[in-house]
């Protein structure tokens, strides 16, 4: 007992004071209040921020950012330079002058093609008929497609013989299609007028593509015929999403097949609606192909669309200016459609 008192003294004296001046011990660090310790000095100071910069670049070296960037890049500069490039670029020539001859002149930019394309007859018959197009082949493919749809969701015996053969006019390219109805509506021997004369309705024979009054109509029911199929696959895909048990709760509560489809389960199609739709539309802007193979660069004021009149004025009269003039107007009724779809995207959180 008496040697282990004798032991503490004499380590307790051997050991230095804090108070004695030249000490060899270091202050202990500062306890923060979240269990951490605050680091004394200028070099500690330093220290620590070049250990973050050293992570942050090491966690900015291993991040999956830089490691996608040889896939995604490449593509995204060739998009950047080959198409919102080449946008710009129109827009810029659209304020010269320019014919198509020589180098176009960048000093002198203005709106004049504008101001010339809000005075002239044919744009504006051609705007009106791209906006007819627009309205009616997407109203019109929407409600045969839906209609479509709901006879098919009756189970019926050929299903899938029926959806296949009325889905493969859409795998058809707009020129094949064109030159297959130049031959339907042919006013001689075309299978339209031959079929009218065969149930004794020679007074309703028309030379379809000639006569101002069906040209623009004819044009809609054609392209109708190519894609109202790819409507009924869309309808149908969100008529099969529909619970059974939603059909079954409307019939109970006493409601008809039209109230049941109007007031159930046509609101409930409204995200296939807009998707069809948007499709549609943005192959109406498209149906230059279509055009051009039947009439060639002018088919007249009554079919004329915008889509044509910038192939005419640019590469027929070499007007490029002008040619740029209208493909903006063309491109601005483009966004107008798909700028509204992506927004609604976006905010219900699809996109």
């Amino acid at each position: 007992m008496t040697s282990r008192i004798f032991a503490a003294l004499t380590r307790d004296a051997d050991e230095p004071s804090p108070d004695t001046d030249g000490s060899s011990l270091r202050e202990e660090p500062s306890a923060r209040t979240d269990g951490g310790t605050v680091a004394d000095g200028a070099s500690d100071a330093t220290n620590s921020a070049v250990g973050d910069d050293a992570s942050a670049f090491a966690r900015l070296r291993r991040s999956r950012f830089l490691e996608s960037i040889p896939f995604w890049g490449p593509p995204a500069i060739l998009v950047f330079f080959f198409v919102y490039g080449a946008i710009a670029w129109n827009f810029v020539i659209s304020l010269t002058g320019w014919e198509g001859l020589g180098s176009p002149d960048y000093s002198s930019l203005s709106t004049e093609m504008y101001a010339r394309l809000l005075s002239d007859p044919s744009f504006a018959a051609a705007f009106r008929n791209t906006l007819v197009l627009l309205v009616a082949f997407t109203v019109l493919s929407l409600i045969l497609g839906l209609l479509v749809a709901i006879l098919v969701d009756q189970k019926i015996r050929i299903e899938n013989t029926f959806r296949t053969i009325y889905l493969l006019p859409m795998s058809l390219s707009f020129v094949v299609t064109a030159i297959f109805w130049s031959w339907m509506y042919n006013p001689s021997n075309g299978l339209i007028n031959e079929a009218l004369r065969g149930v004794g309705l020679d007074a309703l024979t028309q030379a379809w593509l000639a006569d101002p009054q069906f040209k623009l109509a004819a044009i809609i029911f054609a392209l109708m015929w190519q894609f109202s199929g790819y409507c009924m696959v869309v309808y149908l895909a969100g008529l099969r999403a529909i619970p059974e048990s939603q059909y079954e709760a409307a019939r109970i509560d006493g409601a008809s097949t039209v109230k049941l489809y109007w007031r159930v389960i046509i609101p409930q199609l409204r995200a296939s609606t807009m998707s069809a739709a948007v499709v549609l539309v943005v192959f109406a802007l498209k149906a230059f192909d279509f055009l051009f193979v039947l009439f060639g660069v002018n088919p007249g004021q009554s079919a004329d669309i915008l889509s044509v009149m910038m192939y005419r004025v640019a590469f027929d009269r070499i007007q490029w200016a002008y040619g740029s003039a209208v493909a903006m107007v063309l491109f601005a009724m483009t966004l107008g459609v798909i700028g509204p779809y992506l927004y609604v995207q976006y905010r219900r959180g699809e996109l």
